[in-house]
């Protein structure tokens, strides 16, 4: 049973591009279609899928190196550490975790209100990782593990992407589909706050940008600009050798050749994103009006980005510099007892998500400033989050934490002293 499971997780749920494809083809069968368009709907939209992830990888390898400097300048001897390989030691109860959240899932789809099934195969096992890693922390053992980890995943996959959708919705104009990303709570955070505070009237996409800055229109134009910035300020501040550059090649030239990567992986990325959404939204209908009624699927961030892109954009600018000042501060002071490091992987997907979001309900301000505090909140939820994991995950945190695996796992530290 164990092998099957872990077979099932390994070839199935840990592969989007397989995952979704199934999807679109059971809801392409549920229909009824012929032969043809269910061959083609399956394999476009794993195709898709594949594109959008092989573009959300080089977005990532562009800016590790940045991420990578930060860590190396930890010279303090403070710096958090894993102590215990959670994957290695833990991977058939990550597994066995997820397949049971995700049929509680569906489960709670189909028979109550809330009818959004989780689908974004790479955080259906990094969620039950984190929970994991809880129970470990908690000294939990066995079957314990599994199933705390199991009922904590499916509690996030049933709540955070409810939550989400009337955020969503607002920026689609439709209900096709919802987030199901660990964005959720810095979207909600910066989606209120730009109710509050935004200007609905003033679009982020209706920013006049003077005739000769033109170019900064095009959505991989503007990322590779910003991204250069980033670079060299960073680089000036830090040093070649601390950025890595290879000899024989200038500062300059390792900053503007990973700035081109960001590019050309934005582009990817969103070539991606459109063909994923022209498949698995109509394939999907299928399994909405014959499986699980009036249910929609939730999807990858990079989902929405293509709604909002200059959102997307103004939203990393605004978290980098913000998140960078209030980490260099809290180092300074000594507020805490290990190093803090810049959040350059959260700042883009999870902030640029929570720009956009912040955009549908307040406009370019409310962007700009739901973002700003969105990502103060996501400093704040590092800090809370690194001591729970000290001796599993913590040093993983510290590159991709500050968003819901850092608040969901400081919650499910609270839960796991009732079991």
């Amino acid at each position: 049973m164990q092998l099957f499971v872990e077979r099932l997780v390994n070839d199935i749920f840990r592969q989007p591009a397989i995952l979704l494809g199934l999807i679109a083809m059971l809801g392409l069968l549920l229909q009824r279609k012929n032969f043809s368009d269910v061959i083609k709907g399956t394999l476009l939209t794993a195709i898709g899928v594949s594109i959008l992830t092989f573009g959300t990888d080089i977005i990532v390898s562009s800016i590790l190196p940045l991420q990578s400097a930060f860590s190396s300048i930890s010279t303090q001897g403070n710096a958090v550490v894993d102590t215990v390989d959670v994957i290695a030691e833990y991977g058939g109860s990550i597994g066995l975790a997820m397949l049971i959240a995700f049929i509680i899932n569906v489960i709670v789809a189909r028979f109550t209100p809330i009818k959004h099934i989780f689908l974004t195969g790479h955080m259906l096992f990094w969620m039950p990782y984190i929970f994991v890693a809880v129970a470990v922390e908690n000294g939990m053992s066995g079957w314990s593990i599994t199933l705390f980890a199991g009922m904590a995943s499916a509690l996030y996959f049933v709540v955070m992407p409810a939550l989400l959708t009337p955020f969503v919705s607002k920026v689609t104009g439709d209900r096709s589909f919802t987030i199901g990303h660990p964005a959720g709570f810095l979207a909600l955070i910066a989606s209120l706050i730009a109710k509050v505070v935004g200007n609905p009237a003033r679009s982020t996409e209706d920013v006049k940008i003077p005739a000769f800055m033109g170019f900064f229109k095009e959505i991989a134009i503007a990322g590779t600009v910003v991204l250069f910035l980033v670079y060299t300020v960073v680089g000036l501040w830090l040093g070649r050798d601390v950025m890595g550059v290879e000899a024989g090649q200038s500062l300059f030239t390792f900053n503007f050749m990973n700035s081109l990567k960001f590019g050309a992986g934005l582009t990817i990325m969103l070539s991606g994103v459109r063909m994923m959404i022209q498949q698995i939204l109509p394939a999907f209908q299928g399994i909405s009006a014959k499986l699980v009624p009036n249910s929609i699927p939730a999807l990858d961030c990079p989902i929405i980005f293509n709604y909002r892109p200059n959102a997307v954009i103004i939203g990393f600018m605004v978290a980098m510099v913000t998140s960078t000042i209030a980490i260099l501060v809290v180092n300074s002071l000594g507020i805490v007892s290990f190093l803090v490091l810049p959040l350059v992987v959260t700042s883009f997907f999870e902030c640029g998500t929570a720009a956009v979001l912040a955009e549908g309900q307040g406009g370019l301000r409310g962007a700009i400033i739901g973002t700003f505090v969105a990502s103060l909140v996501m400093v704040g939820l590092l800090i809370l989050s690194i001591p729970i994991f000290e001796g599993t995950i913590a040093a993983w945190m510290m590159i991709f934490g500050g968003n819901d695996f850092s608040l969901f796992g400081y919650i499910a530290n609270l839960l796991a002293g009732v079991f």
